[in-house]
């Protein structure tokens, strides 16, 4: 059977898509209360966590401890002097009020990375997931922040207190990371609630907020959106200009840091250039360069490869195969051949099997004979034999 992927609309339910997108996302926060405490135990359980931490000798950052009521915990309280995680004293600072933070712990277990690659098919931006695990007792892991993404905060295990206030800097960039010092104001409280397992939370970035455990532990994922911005694409189109443009290279007047230095050319010359980019940038081009970006870093994610790669010379027409989950392709086509474009290769087919090829990397389960298009049986064989040889076709049987 195929493999069930953890989808954007399972996990946003029973709020549609269309409702998120349009009245929530990068505007306001999203709070879901289900009364379902299972909703994302088959995404991560505590066992799933304490293996990570015991069995997987791993090393800081790749395990963090950290506290907003302690100032005095530092990275060598938990860790030996080779930088490997001591697991005994990393449990005594939790079992002292310190959160322990695995960062990208979609590195490590498959579900986690599963439901990146699904946010990434639906949304076209890059996802991430830091897990969070906090003891009770009012314990808090961070003090009062804006994080400079958005995050879906899914609760797994026990409860958490969260307060929303508000958002001092509106959609901040990526490199807009909250520094105290920098003197926001927290503002009022907007939202006062509790997370319980399998409610979710979504914040968008510059949103002030805090939370802390009351009883017990609490686990929680935290999934970031690493979005592309319209700043990301105009920059990479005035720099794409300036590659076929030498008006755009030449340096500024000389003396322009004088106080007396006449700005009245220099500001023509800057009209100028920012019309000769708004009529000569490629819109189309330019973002075809940004899903490109992301098609070619998505690494796949293939469980079982091995043996698939070995019943792939068995196969039938009567086989039962699918497409792997949450493929994120791009097909070309030319004259007497196409050109697949996935996991950041590119794979050369016959241009007459296009419609086989999309159906293949389409369909969830279907038998090899039901592929439509121009192929007989043996080349449906073929085609069926090289997706999975390239991690794009799973068999069933």
């Amino acid at each position: 059977m195929p493999r069930l992927s953890f989808s954007f609309e399972r996990m946003i339910e029973p709020t549609s898509v269309e409702t998120f997108l349009e009245e929530y996302f990068e505007k306001k926060p999203l709070l879901l209360r289900r009364k379902s405490p299972e909703h994302f135990r088959d995404l991560l359980t505590l066992a799933d966590v304490d293996r990570v931490i015991t069995t997987m000798q791993l090393e800081h950052p790749q395990i963090e401890a950290t506290s907003a009521r302690r100032d005095n915990l530092h990275t060598e309280d938990y860790t030996y002097p080779s930088g490997l995680i001591d697991v005994v004293r990393l449990y005594k600072e939790f079992e002292d009020g310190a959160t322990i933070i695995l960062p990208q712990l979609h590195n490590h277990v498959p579900r986690l990375a599963h439901l990146c690659r699904s946010m990434e098919r639906e949304l076209s931006y890059r996802f991430q997931t830091n897990v969070y695990m906090t003891p009770g007792g009012e314990s808090q892991g961070f003090r009062t922040h804006y994080d400079n993404h958005d995050v879906f905060v899914l609760q797994v295990e026990g409860v958490k207190q969260w307060k929303v206030y508000g958002t001092p800097v509106e959609l901040p960039y990526r490199g807009q990371g909250f520094n105290p010092a920098d003197g926001h104001e927290v503002g009022d409280v907007s939202m006062e609630f509790e997370l319980h397992p399998g409610d979710l939370l979504y914040l968008p970035r510059g949103v002030m907020h805090d939370a802390y455990t009351t009883d017990g532990l609490s686990l929680h994922i935290t999934l970031g959106v690493l979005t592309s911005s319209w700043t990301d694409l105009l920059v990479e189109g005035i720099a794409r200009v300036g590659l076929t443009d030498p008006e755009f290279r030449r340096s500024l007047p000389p003396g322009f840091a004088h106080e007396d230095f006449d700005r009245v050319r220099a500001r023509e010359t800057f009209a100028a250039l920012m019309k000769k980019v708004a009529e000569s940038a490629d819109f189309d081009v330019l973002l075809q360069h940004f899903a490109a970006d992301l098609r070619s870093t998505r690494h796949p994610l293939l469980e079982g490869q091995m043996m698939q790669v070995a019943r792939a010379h068995d196969l039938s027409a009567d086989s039962r195969v699918g497409c792997r989950p949450d493929l994120l392709y791009a097909v070309e086509l030319g004259d007497e051949t196409l050109t697949l474009s996935v996991y950041g290769n590119e794979i050369s087919l016959p241009a007459h099997a296009e419609t086989a090829l999309r159906f293949a990397l389409d369909t969830a389960e279907y038998r090899v004979g039901e592929i439509p298009g121009d192929l007989d049986e043996a080349g449906q064989l073929v085609l069926v034999r090289r997706l999975v040889r390239e991690g794009l076709v799973e068999i069933f049987d």
